[in-house]
């Protein structure tokens, strides 16, 4: 298994308060990853730390193969960064400003002028390339963060809160560009406070609290594990008593409530039970009035997760 980001025993103090706690975090290449905690968890300074802002107090940190500490520039310009509230000097144009970045990566001239009108394409900026940045709106200068991050072609690039402030036309546009770098086969990191932008987007996820990992791993495994994948809400005419016992015993079903001639199924798997379900009821003699299912979110797994430990 290829990792993109690796971190082992990660720590940074800030005096004496802990940011970052031995946190460990695994991210395979070629995911879009969810970086996700509450206020103060220690997102920003991971990210920091991960791009070389930072100086860890402890641990290891292994980006794309090499260890941080030991490969400075080399890595770093595999990496593709746009921070929280992206500011940009206003008195530049567009172009001005990615054109000034790629001569920092030491990108010939006519690759970047090329680049550069394929990025402001891809983030839907062209023709507002000659404008002053000065007069773009929340949502453009995001886009035009995201073209920066992706000037020098990058292996992994991240996110810190990309869609924060946008419009929903503009969270819709940069989900899509977001899915669109993976495609391409590029590793995207994203720390976001959007649950359900993160739940439209990401493949994978971590939830960290007081720089600690709780959970990671495949979305749909995460939000099964804590919240439980589904929740079946099922009325029946008769033969309740019998029902519950043979639903109780099938593999995919993790807990059974009754409430009345109602039961509430939770299941741990993210498939579709309601077939498998009525077949059960159906054979046991019982006759549904009512049905209904609805997934688990990840607002849910991350709520009961963050509550649990703070408790």
């Amino acid at each position: 298994m290829s990792l993109a980001i690796e971190t082992i025993d990660l720590t940074k103090r800030y005096g004496n308060i802990v940011a970052v706690n031995k946190l460990n975090i695994r991210v395979k290449s070629g995911t879009i990853h969810g970086f996700l905690g509450p206020n103060g968890a220690g997102k920003t300074t991971t990210i920091k730390i991960l791009v070389g802002l930072l100086r860890p107090d402890g641990g290891r940190v292994i980006v794309l193969g090499e260890e941080i500490r030991e490969s400075g520039p080399k890595v770093q310009s595999r990496i593709g960064y746009m921070p929280e509230l992206p500011r940009f000097p206003k008195h530049l144009k567009g172009w001005e400003l990615l054109d000034i970045y790629g001569q920092m990566y030491c990108i010939p001239s006519q690759e970047r002028k090329s680049r550069i009108r394929r990025l402001l394409e891809i983030v839907g900026l062209k023709g507002r390339e000659n404008d002053f940045i000065g007069e773009y709106s929340k949502g453009m200068q995001q886009r035009l963060g995201i073209a920066q991050a992706l000037l020098s072609e990058p292996d992994l690039v991240i996110l810190d809160e990309p869609s924060i402030g946008l419009d929903p036309v503009g969270m819709v546009d940069v989900r899509e560009i977001i899915k669109d770098i993976a495609r391409k086969g590029v590793t995207v990191f994203i720390s976001s406070h959007l649950l359900s932008e993160v739940e439209q987007t990401c493949t994978h996820v971590s939830i960290i609290n007081r720089g600690v990992c709780l959970a990671e791993g495949p979305l749909g495994d995460i939000i099964g594990k804590i919240a439980g994948s589904s929740v079946l809400e099922i009325e029946v005419a008769e033969g309740l008593d019998k029902i519950i016992n043979i639903v109780r015993d099938l593999p995919f079903v993790s807990a059974v409530q009754v409430e009345g001639s109602r039961l509430i199924i939770e299941s741990h798997v993210r498939e579709d039970i309601r077939p498998k379900i009525s077949r059960a009821i159906t054979e046991a003699g019982g006759t549904i009035i009512y049905m209904n299912m609805r997934m688990k979110r990840l607002e849910e797994a991350f709520i009961r997760l963050i509550r649990g430990e703070d408790r």
